[in-house]
């Protein structure tokens, strides 16, 4: 359960990258001037005229559904759906409707890794194979010994992003840790792998308890649940591209009478629950699709999946600037969160802990991220920390790139650089 590269077929077409995290390209327009910082200081819930011409662009772009939610003030203030959930059934995309994050999985992820730097439970200059080292990294590779919690967060571990064949072949770096931006949701997974060893919990339990639960998103989860089952939403692959497997909805649905027989939900899972289900799953389901123990666990990378307003709700929780609700992280840290940790493009674009930032006007930036699975579902959120502001787009077609780029357009009224990929 990895993503893969963009195009690419076959498993390692399951997952594709998270385009809007991978890197930056052109650069369209310069940085705001302070003069010009009033324009964008308006209320991100679309206007009804662009509302209406939404079900156009999803049509044109082959986009059966998408959910919209916006965070004014800090709390979430409103979210639409709009189209349908499965195109053979019809049902509609409404409130209920669970989207597959994508890489928006990481962004969450990360919160709870900085919840854990908070209570000393890890260390952000700490090196992971200090806490745990799996036993599928390459022996000959002394720069995996250098890799911190800090360079995972930041996209700086030199590692690569999935493994084209990771029952077989061992995780190496492919440049130096600390030194560059290199997109990696291998070091996402090893990093749950230790937060999974340092607190005992499996990564949903963990996320549960951290943070679903204080920041009031009861309808997310990393694997798979009854509420997942009946609301889950299907891509649909762009006009014209060749179908790839469902990946995590067809996964999931395998692996739940397997966990039942085990005696142990999948939320509760961790690697040596994989390890011994391993056989099983892949007996039942078709060749290729597990492969790994890893494919049958939540994954930290990819495997989130919600409602939109729960998504919100977690961007309102990030722009808390005070101590907020029970196990928020500090202030202290919520601003290394959201502060410039690594350059993407020197003054305009950086990797922050988790996020991109992208620079507004003067040292005011916005944090960002996209995500991108299986070819069939596209993600999009954006936040303003200083007027306390996010939007989230969530799509399940394939050409969900075009859309959720008009409606951030038309929602800030920026053109963001992180669409010249």
């Amino acid at each position: 359960m990895r993503e893969g590269a963009a195009g690419r077929m076959g498993r390692r077409g399951f997952l594709v990258a998270a385009s809007a995290c991978a890197a930056m390209a052109a650069l369209r327009s310069p940085p705001l001037r302070a003069a010009d910082a009033a324009r964008y200081d308006h209320p991100w819930i679309p206007s009804d005229a662009f509302l209406a011409d939404l079900p156009e662009w999803m049509r044109a772009f082959g986009v059966p559904g998408v959910g919209i939610a916006v965070v004014e003030e800090g709390e979430l203030a409103w979210h639409r759906a709009f189209g349908v959930a499965d195109v053979d059934s019809g049902t509609a995309v409404d409130a209920d409707s669970v989207f597959e994050c994508a890489s928006l999985s990481k962004p969450v992820f990360a919160y709870v890794a900085l919840q854990l730097v908070d209570a000393g439970v890890l260390q952000l200059d700490r090196t992971l194979a200090h806490y745990h080292r799996p036993d599928y990294l390459a022996k000959d590779d002394p720069r995996l010994d250098r890799i911190t919690v800090r360079d995972v967060l930041r996209h700086s571990s030199g590692l690569p992003n999935w493994r084209e064949h990771p029952d077989r072949e061992p995780l190496r770096t492919l440049a130096e840790p600390g030194k560059g931006v290199n997109y990696s949701g291998e070091a996402f997974f090893w990093l749950q792998r230790v937060a999974e060893t340092v607190t005992g919990e499996s990564l949903d339990r963990l996320a549960r308890r951290h943070l679903f639960e204080p920041a009031g998103m009861r309808d997310s989860t990393y694997t798979w649940n009854a509420h997942a089952a009946r609301h889950s939403v299907m891509g649909q692959p762009a006009p014209g591209a060749t179908p790839v497997v469902q990946t995590f909805r067809s996964q999931w649905s395998l692996l739940q009478p397997i966990a039942e027989a085990q005696g142990k939900p999948l939320p509760e899972w961790v690697w040596d629950d994989a390890v011994r289900a391993l056989p099983r799953a892949q007996a039942a389901a078709p060749t290729g699709m597990f492969v790994w123990p890893g494919d049958l666990l939540a994954n930290a990378a990819a495997s989130l999946r919600g409602p939109v307003q729960d998504y919100a709700r977690f961007i309102a929780h990030v722009m808390r600037p005070d101590a907020g609700p029970p196990r928020a992280i500090t202030e202290t840290t919520r601003q290394a969160m959201l502060a410039p940790q690594m350059p993407l493009r020197a003054g305009w674009l950086d990797k922050g802990l988790g996020w991109n930032l992208e620079r507004i006007d003067g040292d005011a930036r916005w944090f960002f991220h996209g995500g991108a699975n299986a070819g069939r579902y596209k993600t999009f959120t954006v936040g303003d920390p200083q007027r306390r502001r996010g939007l989230v787009v969530m799509t399940n077609g394939g050409g969900g790139t075009g859309v959720y780029q008009r409606i951030v357009r038309a929602a800030t009224g920026r053109d963001m650089l992180a669409f010249d990929l």
